[in-house]
């Protein structure tokens, strides 16, 4: 019998795909390139957990964003569940951010 393997990176690679779809709202920049998101986990029951942070704890999207990074993890067909967890350990801050987030924001 042979079982069926799912490729965990190509999995990996459509989430990191999703997520550079949604944006803080407050700078135009998605959130992958922003660094907030610290770690995505994938099972083989493909169940997704996602460790992010926001860019403050008093970020006005603190309620809304984990939500919005489930609902569209969630939507994708290879996906059981999605869970967001926020941690702000360590903090976020502007040294995460990718090259072209910084380029974007006219950091470099």
């Amino acid at each position: 019998m042979s079982e069926t393997t799912i490729d965990t990176t190509e999995l990996g690679e459509k989430i990191v795909n999703v997520l550079k779809t949604i944006y803080d709202p407050e700078i135009p920049v998605d959130i992958y390139e922003l660094g907030l998101i610290y770690d995505v986990f994938v099972n083989e029951d493909y169940d997704v957990k996602i460790l992010m942070t926001l860019t403050t704890p008093n970020c006005p999207v603190a309620e809304t964003l984990p939500l919005e990074v489930e609902e569209k993890v969630k939507s994708l067909n290879d996906v059981k569940s999605a869970e967001v967890e926020i941690t702000f350990d360590p903090p976020w801050t502007q040294d995460l951010m990718s090259e072209e987030a910084k380029l974007e924001l006219g950091m470099l």
